[in-house]
């Protein structure tokens, strides 16, 4: 079993297809059935069902396939490593990061990384907190930016998990318009009869939100269903609804105004994560070390995060 065999593998399960596979991977498809073929010999299981050209898994091959992911991130991230120990000025970091801190603490984070080292490719993923957790463990990703709320924190004994700091949640609305209430709070039972602009399910927010009203045995308003975090503030500045988010999306949007959400209070806690059997290369080292001082920064600044409730040292 080599690596040439495990990324075809990898490649065949992800496409689905041998031609595309093998189209781009840059070999023959001839090539490349031989490798399948050679690595089901040595391993004396079928990985693939084939059934008029459809391509699915056997169950030895959905075993063997986060295996092979990791071998191949494993071996991605040695040669990286050896290549910063010569002295090349150049590296990879994969990010991941939940939808909602990629509109504010990532944008902060990136735009620093890439001044202080422009040598550095950056990839960023987009997800849940539990997409992002299986893409660590799988070897996709070097660290990931992950939520969690009082009622449900994503754990993984194969993960490193720092907290980084607790954040609140709050009601924004358009800024333009009436604000939601002349002391400065809203309860969720005040806030279950205003129009919503409510998330997607893949959400950790709506999950959060949808929780707290079954909770109180309370059935919200919704005016749209279903937007991403970017059409949510939109729309929110455009006086269709309101929307529960977290503090920090409201850094530079001058148009929306924030209401403190009470009885209950709910917030959620932004970790950082990383695989704890492997070791950081530098460049991940570095990241790290950014949006950690980029998180107690933005803690220690206030405005306009006067809902931030407590940096690392307090949350951990």
């Amino acid at each position: 079993m080599n690596f040439e065999q495990l990324r075809g593998f990898d490649t065949v399960a992800r496409l689905g297809h041998f031609t595309r596979a093998a189209e781009e991977l840059h070999l023959a498809q001839p090539s490349l059935s031989r490798q399948i073929a050679t690595l089901e010999h040595d391993l004396g299981v079928g990985l693939f069902h084939r059934v008029r050209g459809h391509i699915t898994l056997t169950a030895a091959g959905e075993t063997l396939l986060p295996l092979a992911r990791r071998m191949l991130a494993d071996a991605e991230s040695a040669r990286r490593e050896m290549a910063e120990l010569i002295g090349l000025r150049r590296g990879r970091v994969r990010l991941g990061a939940t939808p909602t801190l990629c509109v504010s603490l990532v944008a902060e984070v990136l735009s620093a990384f890439r001044t202080a080292h422009p040598g550095i490719e950056l990839q960023l993923t987009e997800r849940g907190s539990r997409g992002l957790t299986e893409e660590l463990n799988e070897g996709a990703l070097d660290l990931a930016l992950i939520t969690a709320t009082e009622s449900g924190r994503p754990t993984t004994a194969s993960l490193n998990r720092t907290p980084l700091l607790t954040e609140e949640l709050v009601v924004i609305s358009s800024a333009s318009q009436r604000p939601l209430s002349s002391g400065g709070t809203i309860s969720l039972s005040e806030l279950s009869r205003l129009p919503q602009i409510v998330f997607s399910e893949s959400y950790d927010l709506r999950t959060t939100t949808d929780q707290a009203f079954r909770n109180a045995g309370l059935t919200p308003v919704v005016a749209l269903e279903g937007a991403e975090m970017d059409a949510v503030l939109r729309f929110v500045e455009r006086g269709m609804g309101v929307a529960v988010v977290p503090a920090m999306v409201l850094l530079d949007r001058p148009l929306l105004s924030s209401t403190r959400l009470t009885e209950p209070h709910l917030s959620r806690t932004i970790s950082i994560a990383s695989r704890a059997d492997v070791q950081a290369t530098h460049a991940a080292a570095a990241m790290q070390k950014l949006i950690t001082a980029t998180a107690r920064a933005l803690t220690a600044s206030g405005a306009p995060l006067a809902h931030l409730l407590s940096n690392a040292s307090r949350s951990s």
